[in-house]
């Protein structure tokens, strides 16, 4: 059961606290478009994901969409076919941005994808740290069937999570695919059956919440980091954060759990 009610201040996204307030569950709110992006979406968005981030009392950030059939099921057709190049050009630009702030967080983000993730919302679960499914959801990124291509990021986070193998697939062929073929190829992380899709999800997200709080924010960090350098480069980060990890509170709380065999109580400094 959910510990709030629905964050006030949104009409298309609703907010719940699960975890004892500690994880944040973000839906979209469309279900008779499937809950297709449109502008206020994006918009609104931008708004929660900022409120989230400065939230101390959040940890992790769950997304996912409303109904049975839908995660998200691409960007609003409806507006896309009414643009010219520099407008399209900007919604383009402002999709990354929004998804850039939900990737940047600096909190464990996970997309929990029910039903079609498309377009869109495929770029959307690719933008988070971890992506869980329905083993009936299917993903795609259908664009080039409709004469563009992926504009939120899709072209880029895929190659980094799949390779480019993988990229060039989905993005050319612009196919749908299920559930167990993108777990088979690293884009899912893990797989439940539809009923278990929410508490499996939430008990991925009570591990990473049990773990040292600054550790899992710096080893965020880390990984971010390094996909945009080699690997020596990326090491040279990894032993800067491995140091500052060392300092903490935290680091000094768990070393002591350890060897006193008890759970330990991390205060995230």
């Amino acid at each position: 059961m959910s510990d709030t009610a629905t964050q006030a201040g949104f009409e298309n996204l609703t907010v719940e606290r699960e975890l004892g307030g500690r994880a944040a569950i973000v839906t979209v709110n469309r279900p008779k478009v499937m809950n297709a992006l449109n502008a206020q979406t994006l918009r609104e968005m931008a708004q929660c994901f900022d409120q989230l981030r400065d939230d101390k009392s959040v940890g992790a950030v769950v997304i996912t969409g409303s109904g049975e059939k839908a995660f998200i099921a691409g960007a609003d057709i409806n507006e896309l076919a009414k643009m010219k190049a520099l407008e399209a050009k900007d919604v383009a630009f402002f999709g990354q941005q929004v998804f850039a702030r939900l990737e940047r967080m600096g909190k464990p983000t996970v997309a929990m994808i029910n039903g079609f993730a498309l377009g869109g919302g495929c770029e959307l679960a690719l933008a988070c740290s971890l992506r869980t499914a329905s083993k009936t959801a299917r993903l795609g990124l259908p664009e080039v069937s409709l004469g563009i291509i992926p504009g939120y990021g899709g072209t880029q986070r895929l190659a980094r999570i799949a390779g480019p193998g993988v990229a060039r697939e989905w993005v050319l062929t612009g196919d749908m695919f299920g559930a167990e073929e993108a777990w088979r190829v690293g884009v899912i992380n893990r797989l439940f059956e539809a009923a278990e899709l929410r508490a499996g999800t939430l008990k991925m997200v009570e591990t990473i919440l049990s773990r040292g709080p600054v550790a899992v924010r710096l080893a965020l960090e880390t990984i971010a980091r390094g996909l945009n350098m080699s690997q020596q480069e990326g090491e040279v980060i990894e032993t800067d954060m491995f140091g500052l990890a060392s300092t903490t509170e935290d680091m000094r709380e768990g070393m002591a759990a350890f060897l006193e065999k008890r759970k330990a109580n991390f205060q995230g400094k």
